[in-house]
């Protein structure tokens, strides 16, 4: 019998996800070593991770009991060129976050942060610590406490980083006799305590901010600082650039310093509170001031909109008589939104491979119960993926970047990222070669006996596929959530997530589906000789986008990539002792043919044509442009715009369909409507405000606009009734 592998899925899951992020940002660092790294010390209070020994301590002179206060510290030592985070990482990092399991009556305070030391990266600066350092924390216990013995749990996590970051975790244990001191520690406690910065008097101190900047000004500092260069440490994430040169001056006793506010900035807190230190080092003072005067506006990118058609989009941007759109209707509708993106073609040839694992599910409950957790597991994949993607493009958009969904696909180099995968799944498919056979040994075991991985980076790729796409329900609710607060949108995304995976989800817990496909045999090998053909054709729709985006000559270099990479491919499946030198040989013609035409893939094509004609004698389509759109209002005509993308398979099928349909566009002609394409292939800042004024987010959207009255807003899947009931309000 035939065995079909999915590790393919993992695994070019991966290489998307990698060569993405080198085309992308070519001069980004690709951290290594991204899992957890977990240790468990449970009734213990030591965990080694080669980076960071971490210990946890209690410090008790008077023992633990009833209406004492005692200490317990994480005491983290860090490799040589190693560092954790502060509260407050600076720009990037995370902070050490501990979380308690203690018993009843017995509570823990915060953590009390050592003053931290600061951490240069080019540009780009982080707060944290290295070498050795305590983070204390105050253990209440209450009167009424009963026992003879404290039982504290911990479970800790922390960033370890030194040129790459690894995320590490720790399960500690100890016990604390209620009745025994416990001060073995205390040197350490003492030490931990003498860097903890000291609080200023309120008076004498203030903090202002304008468009330059915040202006701190201090007074009673040290007396041995005056004179000496201080570094400043605010509390309050994401408010300055921690790596930006700052000024600072001495008045006598009285120091004053201007710092620059980040242009990423998302808070305007009206309280901020700071940490100030020596630069050589030590123990600090801490203040917190109201912050005076009014913070300046989060930089945005600025479009130019005509006073005509700014008033046009000022009006409500709905349907006439359609209810405001609430929180609990934007998450159905989402959730509808994500089960119908699995009928997009975009979607299709993921979903189709994950058909396969259905037919060699066998009818044992050990095996029924191991694909239930794949379908979790893919659930989880797809809802996190569309998580991240909606949290990264809020704070995009948060940072004044006009983006909107689908933002990923405006970028050739991810477009070429996805034509490499594609291929690479299809070339595996038809039988070319096996993932098996180019990886370790270890890995390839290891991948076998982990198959909820790879359900896990199938959702993953199902999302990065599926997300340029826009279904009916998801336009109205994605424009709500980019105006939410970040929780409320969130919930959002990942209600479309959940509705996506929702139909694999409950067919791994019904068995019933499993039953109803053909035993497994030989026609899983055809089938899966079959699927590799949507993968090509995805390819072909792809190498379009791309010529959409850089040109006739972006989408040859391409494929002449493609067609170098599928002989590599070819040459290492080779046997016999020429394989050795046809492989080298096809490794560096890949590697001459994308040196040079990298450039062509990622030039901008040209300019489209000023009008495309129609089927229609007289009626044709204008590349959308403010400008244009305001005149024709001003002029007493009214105008339909189809906001489209050349990536967005569903604006593909409308355009061909309905938007070409004859009887329309004679409709259009007799009524005298201005017919305007606003193409989003490529950023367009313009375009995506014109998106953000309609209330939407992503594409399709089709809206008609007429002089002194609100915007229509259409359906993502129109229909020639549909646009012949809205012309003819």
């Amino acid at each position: 019998m035939p065995h079909v592998s999915f590790a393919s899925l993992r695994h070019c899951c991966s290489l998307f996800l990698l060569a993405a992020s080198l085309l992308a940002s070519p001069g980004a660092v690709v951290a290594q070593n991204w899992s957890p790294t977990t240790a468990s010390a449970a009734g213990g209070a030591v965990v080694d991770t080669g980076q960071v020994r971490a210990e946890l301590l209690a410090h008790a002179p008077e023992g633990a009991a009833p209406g004492q206060t005692v200490w317990l510290g994480l005491l983290l030592d860090h490799a040589p060129k190693w560092h954790t985070y502060w509260q407050n990482p600076g720009d990037s990092g995370l902070p050490t976050e501990l979380q308690w399991t203690l018993p009843a009556g017995v509570t823990a305070g915060p953590i009390q942060w050592p003053t931290p030391t600061k951490f240069p990266l080019g540009t780009l600066a982080n707060y944290g610590y290295g070498e050795r350092v305590l983070l204390p924390v105050p253990l209440t216990i209450a009167p009424g406490f009963q026992g003879t013995h404290i039982d504290v749990g911990l479970f800790a996590s922390w960033l370890a980083c030194r040129t790459e970051c690894i995320p590490e975790e720790g399960q500690f244990g100890l016990r604390l006799p209620v009745s025994t001191s416990t001060a073995q520690h205390r040197s350490v406690f003492e030490a931990a305590w003498a860097l903890k910065p000291v609080d200023l008097p309120a008076d004498g101190q203030s903090l202002g901010v304008s468009a330059q900047g915040l202006n701190l000004a201090l007074s009673q500092l040290p007396r041995a600082w005056q004179g000496q260069t201080l570094e400043v440490f605010p509390e309050t994430p994401a408010v300055i650039e921690p790596g930006a040169p700052w000024t600072q001056s001495w008045r006598g006793d009285r120091w004053t310093a201007d710092v620059p506010l980040s242009a990423h900035r998302s808070e305007a807190p009206t309280r901020m509170a700071w940490v100030i230190a020596p630069a050589a080092g030590g123990a600090g003072v801490r203040f917190e001031a109201p912050v005076a005067g009014s913070w300046p506006a989060v930089s945005a990118l600025p479009v130019a909109i005509p006073d005509a058609l700014k008033s046009a989009l000022d009006k409500d941007p709905t349907t006439a008589g359609t209810a405001p759109l609430t929180l609990w209707m934007a998450l159905v509708g989402a959730l509808i939104g994500g089960l119908i993106l699995n009928l997009m073609p975009c979607v299709f040839p993921v979903l189709a491979i994950k058909v396969l694992s259905f037919a060699q599910l066998s009818n044992d409950a050990a095996a029924a119960r191991a694909h239930r957790w794949q379908g979790v597991a893919y659930t989880a994949g797809v809802v996190l993926s569309f998580v991240a993607l909606g949290a990264l493009l809020l704070s995009l958009r948060a940072a004044g970047e006009q983006l909107g969904w689908g933002f990923q696909l405006q970028s050739p180099a991810v477009v070429a990222a996805l034509a490499v995968l594609f291929t690479l799944i299809g070339l595996n498919l038809v039988g070319l070669f096996e993932f098996g056979s180019v990886l370790p040994s270890s890995v390839a075991s290891w991948q076998a006996r982990n198959p909820t991985v790879d359900a896990f980076f199938t959702g993953v790729l199902a999302t990065a596929i599926a997300s340029p796409c826009t279904a009916p329900f998801m336009g109205a609710s994605l424009g709500l959530a980019i105006a939410l607060p970040s929780e409320q949108a969130l919930m959002v995304f990942a209600a479309l997530g959940v509705g996506m995976a929702m139909p694999y989800l409950l067919a791994s817990w019904w068995p019933a589906v499993a039953r109803a496909l053909p035993r497994p045999g030989a026609w899983m090998n055809t089938l899966r000789h079959g699927l590799s053909f949507p993968m090509f054709a995805t390819v072909v729709w792809l190498l379009w986008v791309l010529g959409q985006q850089s040109g006739i000559d972006g989408a040859a270099a391409l494929l002449m990539l493609l067609v170098s990479l599928s002989a590599l491919v070819w040459a290492w499946g080779l046997n016999g002792g020429a394989r050795k030198g046809v492989v080298a040989f096809t490794a560096l013609v890949l590697a001459a043919t994308a040196w040079t035409v990298g450039p062509s893939i990622t030039r901008e094509a040209p300019a489209p044509e000023a009008a495309t004609a129609t089927a229609v004698d007289g009626v044709s389509w204008q590349a959308w442009t403010a400008e244009r759109q305001a005149t024709a209002l001003s002029q007493g005509r009214a105008v339909f715009v189809d906001f489209t993308a050349a990536w967005c398979v569903t604006c593909q099928y409308n355009k061909r369909t309905t938007l070409s349909d004859p009887a329309l566009l004679q409709d259009f002609a007799q009524r005298e409507v201005t017919l305007l394409r606003a193409d989003w292939t490529r950023r367009d800042p313009a375009v995506t405000q014109a998106l953000t004024a309609l209330g939407r987010s992503g594409v399709p959207v089709y809206a008609l606009y007429r002089p002194d009255a609100a915007p229509v807003v259409l359906s993502e899947l129109i229909s020639v009734a549909d646009v012949r009931a809205a012309l003819a309000q």
